[in-house]
């Protein structure tokens, strides 16, 4: 888990808490407002794996609806990126 996996995984279970860390390393972090008790790591690891799926699932629902809006125009991607000036 990189930094920025580390940081949503923690405000995916602690979104009030504020903290500090050195190089995504668990042992680091300094838990500046934490209400309850510090996540343990393998929390983190689920939170992780939480946030990827919604992450994911979010996305397949975005390229859903520009299919669809595709579909519903009978255009393909490349020429509605060629009517928005896109390359």
């Amino acid at each position: 888990m990189d930094s920025q996996d580390l940081v949503k995984a923690i405000k995916h279970i602690r979104p009030d808490s504020e903290f500090t860390f050195q190089n995504a390393d668990y042992s680091t972090i300094n838990w500046i407002v934490l209400e309850g008790n510090a996540p343990t790591w393998e929390e983190l690891e689920v939170a992780h794996l939480q946030v990827k799926a919604a992450e994911e699932a979010k996305a397949a629902e975005a390229a859903a609806k520009r299919q669809a809006l595709l579909d519903k125009l009978g255009i393909t991607e490349e020429e509605a990126r060629l009517l928005l000036g896109g390359n």
